[in-house]
């Protein structure tokens, strides 16, 4: 299996897939267990890939020895031999070797010799009033300071563990004697904090040269940058980080700064591993406060050849508003997998997760919204890990996966299995089938930062400013109308869309503010001329990004009529894919907590009728005008719900026997 990450899609052998995975601590179990494990996740959940961890503070627990990868020093640190065993089950692994992996690890997954408060000539990671950023793991509610990642004696250590990895557990992978096929760096950003503020870091003297070294390379001179910002610094190191009453574009320059930061961390994490594997990263979706402090920081754009991804852990999308508007924009940010989706943890997280029902909907809706794939997380329950790793949590981990810690399958296991086997059936030509959406919103993502910078001198949803630029609330606001309305929509970066892009959608949402870059404003305006209709929420700009007089833009054109959505009858999110050359379709209907009854869809062949569980769903491929497979969950045990689940269309009806899901694939009902 030879696999490439092409814009967000896994290409195996040369085909499009949707990435389906499962994740397996192997850390936390027993090495005797492992064998059973596995061929349980490949023959009860259907799943070819594994995800798994490498936690640095398991494999090198002491500063003055090399890395244990094969077992020397006990046998639960063989990874070499885990992989070994996994490619003698047919399996492949992306293997995910942080350095920071959270999972519920003491200390995030680092050693204790890495921490700066037990070595001094560690940086620490700080914040805006230039205190130390600390991680909790519960068991220590004060919690270990944070290095910081670009700190020289840091960046150092974390490039001998990662290229350590890279030599002695990956390099064999491009020979096919491993089965490792990609990589995740990192966890949720870089410490678990892709969606904290702006403010929470990083204000460290490494940190700080990145930044004035970044404001060197966008402006040119300081000359520019003091036209710019009305400013007389005679030095680079005499520009400071902008506080809530700096100027509009001092405070673009810090999300601007974020973005480029991340990415930094990301590139040099990635290239101390020394291979030439494709890279993933997971990105945790944005809080409703941060929304703006996340979309500054977040531009897979400037990734380079690292590709996005995210996580779930924020809710119960079927019946949470922030959630589920939370996920969304976390899947239509950038096309790429959903690389943690909660299958097992009730107690930790929400009760909810003691159905598969919840799961079940949220992958669905990750994947109708834009994802490329989903994860498992984790397939297997473990409980034999040693106490340094965690002595915060209680056994098993996680409480209700679908292998249990026994090794056997439970009532998740065949709802898992469905999906797998649906999207290996059908991934590809669900892939290249596109969402029906014909309007978009624009972000112009100078405004985030200016937002996530300005709240502390007045807050307003998202934590914005009322009356000054932002990204979170006008994209908040937007996703909110189309959810009503029952339309899917795109979300743009202006800064880096094309007119051909933009053709594609008859209207495009924008937020308004006092400048605009010349480039976005003239692509806008082109659009425009061409028929488009630009809808501004906000001012028009009129200044450039120099602040130097710019007006293109037309006047605020008037909302179009969207017209009737999908959504007949029924209270559901519903997505609609077609093809480009061929007579298919995929209908994903998710039902919302509360609704009881039928949803009626709207769809190129008639009404499609679909009665699921309530918090439920249901995926339908369509062909020709007929019903092709489909999986529909009818059972929500949590919330007490069991009905005869069925499609209809046109007269023709697909059900249950009796209440329960409703399971046909390849023409066969399972």
């Amino acid at each position: 299996m030879v696999i490439e990450v092409r814009d967000g899609v896994a290409v195996v052998d040369g085909e499009p897939r949707v990435l389906v995975t499962a994740d397996y601590p192997y850390y936390r179990d027993d090495p005797a267990q492992w064998a059973d494990r596995l061929r349980a996740v490949r023959d009860e959940l259907g799943i070819e890939v594994i995800t798994c961890y490498l936690p640095w503070r398991h494999h090198q627990p002491e500063p003055g020895s090399a890395p244990d990868f094969t077992g020397a020093t006990h046998p639960a640190r063989n990874v070499v031999g885990f992989l070994t065993l996994c490619h003698r089950l047919g399996l492949k692994v992306i293997a995910k070797p942080g350095p920071f992996i959270h999972a519920e690890l003491t200390y995030g997954g680092l050693p204790d010799w890495v921490c700066p408060d037990a070595d001094s000539s560690i940086e620490p990671l700080l914040d805006a009033r230039g205190a130390a950023t600390r991680w909790s793991d519960g068991s220590d509610p004060v919690g270990r300071t944070l290095p910081a990642p670009l700190g020289a004696t840091f960046l150092t250590r974390t490039t001998q563990w990662l290229s350590a990895v890279g030599k002695e557990v990956l390099a064999a992978a491009d020979e096919g004697s491993m089965p490792v096929i990609a990589l995740q760096i990192a966890n949720e950003g870089i410490y678990t904090n892709g969606a904290l503020p702006l403010t929470a870091y990083d204000y460290g003297p490494s940190a700080l040269a990145f930044f004035r070294d970044r404001l060197r390379a966008w402006y040119g001179d300081l000359a520019a940058y003091n036209a710019v910002h009305g400013t007389s610094h005679r030095d680079w190191t005499a520009v400071e980080p902008p506080n809530g009453t700096a100027g509009p574009r001092a405070k673009a320059d810090w999300g601007r700064f974020h973005a480029d930061y991340l990415a930094e961390v990301y590139r040099v994490w990635s290239q101390a591993v020394g291979s030439d594997l494709p890279v993933l990263v997971n990105l945790n979706p944005p809080t409703v406060p941060e929304l703006d402090d996340w979309l500054a920081r977040v531009r897979p754009e400037l990734w380079g050849g690292i590709s996005y991804g995210f996580t779930n852990w924020m809710g119960v999308v079927s019946q949470d508003r922030d959630a589920h508007a939370r996920y969304v924009i976390a899947a239509k940010r950038a096309p790429g997998p959903n690389l943690e989706e909660n299958w097992g943890f009730s107690q930790l997280y929400h009760p909810a997760y003691i159905d598969a029902s919840t799961s079940f909907h949220q992958s669905l809706l990750a994947l109708a919204a834009g994802a490329t794939g989903f994860n498992v997380y984790t397939g297997v329950a473990t409980s034999g890990w040693a106490p340094e790793l965690d002595t915060a949590h209680a056994r098993p981990y996680p409480d209700c996966p679908p292998i249990d810690a026994s090794g056997t399958a439970t009532v998740k296991a065949p709802v898992v299995r469905a999906l797998a086997d649906f999207f290996a059936r059908h991934g590809g030509e669900f892939l290249e089938c596109a969402g029906v959406t014909d309007h978009a919103f624009g972000l112009y993502l100078p405004y985030a930062g200016i937002a996530a910078l300005s709240k502390e001198n007045g807050t307003g949803e998202c934590g914005a400013p009322p009356d000054g630029p932002g990204c979170g609330r006008p994209l908040r606001a937007f996703h909110e109308r189309m959810r009503a309305l029952g339309l899917d929509y795109a979300v743009l970066d202006l800064e880096h869309a094309t007119a051909e892009e933009l053709a594609a959608f008859s209207s495009v949402t924008v937020p308004g503010g006092p400048f605009m870059h010349r480039r976005v404003q003239e692509l806008l305006a082109a659009y425009a001329r061409s028929g488009g209709r630009v809808l501004l929420d906000g001012p028009v700009p009129e200044l450039d990004e120099n602040l130097a007089p710019c007006a293109l833009l037309p006047p605020p054109a008037t909302p179009p009529d969207p017209g009737p959505g999908p959504l007949l009858y029924g209270d559901a999110d519903v997505y609609l894919r077609s093809h480009p050359d061929r007579d298919v379709h995929y209908l994903t209907v998710l039902v919302r907590t509360g609704h009881e009854g039928p949803v009626g869809v709207r769809t190129p062949y008639g009404t499609v009728e679909v009665v699921a569980a309530e918090g439920g769903a249901a995926v339908v491929r369509l062909a020709g005008g007929e019903l092709g497979d489909l999986v529909v969950k009818g059972v929500n045990g949590y919330l007490s719900c069991e009905v005869e689940a069925s499609v209809r269309l046109n007269g023709t009806r697909v059900g249950a026997p009796g209440p329960g899901d409703l399971i046909r694939i390849g023409g066969a009902h399972t």
